[in-house]
């Protein structure tokens, strides 16, 4: 068994799909490890490209015909891994430095961890926001009403998603400098065991893409494994490659119906979609003025799916 199997999920992103399996062949030493790329029916010749690279090093694809998704595609690739841990990796991403054999010794020494991730960053090295708290009926109303953008609230309600980009108020940084244990981190960088693969199976094929990551780590915890991010090491994360502005939007809405419909009561669940129409509706006034008539029309189309 190798030390380390990475799942790229690819969909019209040729470019940073190389530049990103590039940076883990220049930067990874001392495990071992594969590459598996699961191309989602791209037209743009990422299949051919990353195939070319497979002929010198470690990697594996597997071409769908159709897009199947971030859940499904990641599904594929952990059905024929090899790795003592597995790591999901965004395409729109570049390792630095050696971290991913940094990564996977403090995971062995750390054997009550089933899943950790590290610090994202954006090109000019300033600070993402990367996964957050469950998100309980409170936390949402908090989202939903900008309570959780407010300065220094992260310290008294734990938020579903601090720095979650929306925000005309607040950007909580100090909050990803912090080694802390999480309740979810993103897919962008997910590193986990083997061994929580063998205990909460795949993931689930109602996700598409966003908030399935919420659901596997739900899971993962209820089976007693912990949840830990570690700003230690940092790899840089473009964001938003493969999709449009509004897309990260409406599929997290969709998501998080389908985390509720899963994981909580009735009563919950059409609670949920009273506080997903009120910031509808609220994101539509106030983003609306500071961001212009493209707001208006994405939060529109969220209060129809909430």
């Amino acid at each position: 068994m190798i030390d380390l199997s990475i799942i790229i999920i690819s969909y019209n992103t040729k470019k940073l799909t190389l530049e990103c399996i590039n940076s883990i062949i220049r930067n990874t030493h001392g495990i071992s490890y594969e590459i598996i790329m699961v191309d989602n029916a791209s037209d743009d010749g990422s299949v051919k490209a990353v195939e070319k690279l497979s002929l010198k090093f470690p990697i594996r694809v597997i071409s769908n015909s159709e897009n199947v998704g971030f859940g499904q595609g990641n599904n594929q690739g952990m059905k024929i891994e090899k790795g003592r841990y597995i790591l999901l990796l965004n395409t729109d991403t570049l390792i630095k430095g050696n971290l991913l054999c940094e990564m996977v010794n403090w995971m062995d020494k750390n054997k009550e961890v089933g899943i950790s991730s590290c610090a994202l960053k954006n090109k000019d090295g300033s600070i993402q926001g990367t996964g957050g708290y469950f998100p309980t009926l409170f936390r949402v109303f908090a989202w939903m009403t900008f309570l959780e953008d407010l300065p220094g609230i992260d310290y008294i309600i734990k938020p579903f998603h601090p720095m979650h980009g929306q925000s005309p108020f607040y950007k909580a940084e100090g909050f990803f400098k912090k080694t802390s244990e999480r309740d979810w981190i993103t897919g962008a960088y997910l590193l986990m065991r083997k061994e929580v693969v063998n205990d909460i199976g795949y993931f689930d094929h109602d996700y598409f893409m966003y908030t399935e990551e919420v659901d596997y780590c739900f899971r993962a915890k209820e089976k007693g494994w912990k949840v830990w991010y570690l700003p230690k090491w940092s790899i840089i994360h473009y964001g938003g490659a493969s999709s449009t502005k509004e897309f990260p939007i409406l599929s997290e809405f969709r998501g998080i119906k389908t985390f509720y419909k899963k994981h909580m009561t009735s009563w919950e669940f059409w609670v949920l979609r009273l506080l997903l129409k009120l910031g509808s509706l609220l994101r539509i006034f106030v983003l609306g003025i500071l961001k212009g008539s493209e707001a208006v029309k994405t939060y529109a189309k969220a209060f129809q799916i909430a």
